[in-house]
This record gives C-alpha cells, structure tokens and sequence, in this order.
C-alpha cells in the first residue's frame, strides 16, 4: 500500500520570526494525523534552519522550494542540494508553475535538478499541470504526458513524488473535482509507476482534501494558502 504525503508550500511568505512563532503553536497540539501519512512544509530557503531547529518530531518533512541545477560555483543568488541537505532537507519542490513561468524554467531543467537531488538523497517533488487555455482546448493528458516523459527521464520512479498541479487551479479558488483529479492522476500513473506517489495540488483546502485523498491514485496533496496558518494545516494532516 502506497503512503500519502501532504506537503505545505509556503512559497514567498514568512520571516525568521513568524517560522518560530509557527512551530511554537504547532508543536503544542496533540495531533492524530492520518495513518500511513507522511506531511511537512517547504520552507523559503533562509527560513529552513529555523523550521528545523523548532521541529519536535523530527519525522515532521522539511522541504526546500527549488535548487540550482549546479552543485557550486559562480551563480549568485543560486542554493545548492549540497548546502540544502546539509541542513537537513528531505524533499524539494522542483518545476512549480511559479518557476516555470517566472523563471523559464523547462521540463530539460527539471529533470536536470531532479537527478542532481536524488545523486545527493533527497527527494524530488516534481510538479507538472495544464494551463487554463490548455485545459479548455482539452490537450491536458497531452501536455502532461510530455512534461512526464521529459521531466522523469532517466530518473528512479519510485524514489519521486509527481506533484500534478493544473495550473487553472493553483490560488485562483478554483479547483479541479475529484473525478478529473484521479483521471489526471491516473493518467501519471500509466506514465510512471505503481510506486510513485503522485499528489494533487491547486487550491486543496482542509474542506476538500478527504474526499480527495478517497482517490485510488491520489496518494497526497501539495498545499498552498491553506498550509499558512496552524490550524488550518492541522486540518489537512489530521484524520
């Protein structure tokens, strides 16, 4: 039986201060999270080191939000997975839409910083989705069929987690139904593996991801606005 995997993506939000202040409240809480379940945050980089000291359980997922496709040398302002793991990183989110669209970042770059993330350990989650006019001319299996096949070639299918984010739904409220998430999902299951776990992100709430988790192919969610907030994340790693 696959596991689940709810990850936060915090994206561009938090200071040092408010990273301690979450921690605080959150390690208060008795949890009875869901079973079989892995969760955690993906931090903005310079604010890992703080979530990783003021975590208590350390099974509790610290992830960064992207990496460089080089190791070192001279590329400032770039983080490498070496600098990444030695602080204690797990996972990484690779290929968001964000970056994809704001950075030009190809399905070549991804593939690229998910093999340089697996050689050092730490685990891919590489995102793929559809944009609104691609959805709406109904080419979203063709389009994610190829961001798969270009963005795990040569990769460990069963070491990565594929993050299937349409585009359409990522902080626009709006959300795909459960029905077109276990297409989709399913879909990348045919593409992958049996082993992969495979999550769906785009505007998950603490009011939809039960029905969503019930999907025989969605093994997790990537959560953006409804991880900021204790009580809210609570909700969605709770049974």
């Amino acid at each position: 039986m696959r596991k689940k995997i709810i990850i936060g993506n915090w994206k561009m939000n938090k200071t040092s201060k408010e990273v301690k202040e979450f921690f605080e409240e959150f390690n208060k809480k008795e949890l009875k999270t869901r079973s079989n379940t892995l969760y955690g945050l993906a931090i903005p980089a310079c604010n890992i080191p703080f979530a990783i000291d003021k975590r208590v359980n350390k099974k509790f997922i610290v992830a960064a939000q992207d990496i460089s496709k080089h190791l070192s040398g001279a590329f400032t302002g770039e983080i490498s997975i070496l600098m990444l793991k030695d602080l204690g990183v797990s996972h990484v989110i690779i290929g968001h839409s964000e970056r994809r669209i704001y950075h030009g970042e190809t399905d070549q770059d991804v593939n690229t910083k998910a093999k340089i993330a697996l050689e050092h350990g730490v685990i891919p989650i590489i995102c793929v989705g559809e944009t609104l006019e691609q959805y709406e001319s109904k080419q979203s299996k063709k389009i994610v069929e190829k961001q798969i096949k270009d963005c795990v070639k040569d990769l460990d299918l069963s070491k990565i987690v594929i993050a299937y984010e349409p585009v359409w739904a990522i902080g626009t409220g709006k959300t795909a139904t459960n029905e077109y998430a276990q297409v989709m999902c399913n879909h990348i299951r045919k593409l992958t593996s049996d082993d992969t776990l495979i999550q769906y992100g785009g505007s998950v709430t603490p009011e939809t991801i039960n029905d969503l988790l019930k999907q025989p192919d969605v093994d997790g969610a990537l959560v953006g606005g409804a991880s900021l907030k204790v009580d809210s994340f609570i909700k969605l790693i709770e049974k």
